[in-house]
């Protein structure tokens, strides 16, 4: 009877749980899901339970005298979480660069080319609208380029897509995310405290070490990169490049194991997290009202139009001088498509806005704009790539 009454728990379980474990398997949950937390965050945000809403994402953490840490639940998310995502980030670049689709020149050469007509187009957008200006530190906004988004987008279009360019995307958005980790290292850096930089360097020289030794336990990589995260956090350095460094130093024999046990976490507890916390923003008055600054147009132009442009134009330039060669049956057509995807910024975006403003009305400018940008990016994309004929693929 006993075992009988397990067997029925048993199959319940696996009836209940099985469309769960199949949801989070499909390349688009990552994406549905930071849309759904970004929707319920802003709706709770602009509900009678706002000031409670608001208020939790600033509860105060309170650590020992001394310990110069995060102080509020939103920093220690930003600060502390996020190292897990640019972790991840930081082996799967580890990996391209070492046995995958960036391995060598010939393979990384167009997406390494597009990548950086994506960066600087945007940029230069940016610039044009408010350069010369106190809001002009924003130009990183808009050079991001979300992998989870853009490949979902690209997923829902099926066989019409090569395998190809979905490849050349994933190439593109982590070369995209690369450059992305070298402007907050570089540009979105406040004071630097020398102290704790030679400290973190000193760890760093350790890691390195290691990985020469062929050293193959994590732990011995794990503990001396909680050391370069607080080092790296009161050195003035974002806090969060300490996780691609660590990543960086990560024996490439244990990333694959590493990668696929981070991998869930990381995208649906972290980046929900993230999402929810960091657009959990008052919408103004008159909301439109926030669509007429220069940062919004710098923003929505970079990412819609910007991206498009220098992805296509870059690589139209490499292929036309013979450096690289259009990914196998893959048209200009859906290159320029593709491109359109790249413009959903989203999560790197959000999280530039929240480093490169530290006026409240500016962040809510900015990500407002994000989040529309990557909705007009997202639709025009799929759109223009769904209505191209069939033979083109």
């Amino acid at each position: 009877m006993a075992t009988s009454v397990g067997h029925k728990l048993k199959r319940f379980r696996k009836k209940l749980l099985s469309p769960l474990y199949e949801f989070l398997q499909d390349s688009r949950a990552v994406g549905i899901v930071l849309m759904v937390c970004t929707v319920v965050s802003l709706i709770v945000a602009n509900s009678p339970y706002q000031t409670t809403y608001i208020n939790f994402w600033e509860t105060a953490v309170h650590m020992p005298d001394g310990w110069h840490l995060p102080h509020s639940l939103l920093h220690w998310i930003n600060d502390g979480l996020m190292v897990m995502f640019f972790f991840l980030v930081g082996m799967e670049i580890k990996r391209e660069l070492t046995v995958g689709e960036l391995s060598s020149i010939q393979k990384s050469l167009l997406p390494a080319l597009a990548a950086l007509g994506g960066m600087v187009c945007p940029a230069l957008i940016f610039l044009a609208f408010n350069g010369g200006t106190a809001h002009a530190h924003g130009w990183g906004i808009p050079m991001a380029t979300d992998i989870a988004f853009s490949l979902g987008i690209l997923s829902l279009l099926g066989k019409r897509i090569p395998l190809t360019l979905k490849i050349f995307l994933m190439a593109l958005a982590i070369i995209d995310d690369l450059g992305a980790i070298l402007a907050i290292a570089v540009f979105y850096t406040a004071t630097l405290q020398l102290t704790y930089l030679l400290c973190g360097a000193g760890v760093m020289v350790l890691l390195i070490i290691l990985n020469l030794l062929k050293v193959q336990r994590l732990i011995f990589y794990l503990i001396p990169g909680l050391v370069l995260w607080y080092c790296i956090y009161n050195s003035g350095i974002h806090a969060t490049i300490a996780g691609v460094l660590v990543a960086f130093c990560i024996p490439l024999t244990k990333i694959a194991d590493l990668i696929h046990h981070l991998h869930d976490p990381v995208n649906f507890i972290v980046m929900p997290v993230f999402a929810l916390a960091n657009t959990a923003i008052i919408f103004p008055q008159d909301v439109m009202q926030a669509f007429t600054s220069p940062v919004s147009y710098g923003i929505l132009a970079g990412l819609v139009l910007g991206k498009p442009l220098g992805i296509f134009l870059f690589s139209f330039i490499a292929a036309k001088l013979k450096w690289a060669a259009l990914p196998h049956k893959t048209t200009w057509a859906q290159l320029l498509g593709a491109g359109m995807i790249a413009g959903i910024g989203f999560t790197m975006s959000i999280f530039i806005s929240t480093l490169a403003y530290k006026e409240a009305e500016l962040q809510i400018v900015s990500i407002m704009s994000v989040m529309v940008a990557s909705l007009l990016a997202g639709l025009i994309g799929f759109i223009y790539l769904k209505l191209l004929k069939p033979n083109k693929v």
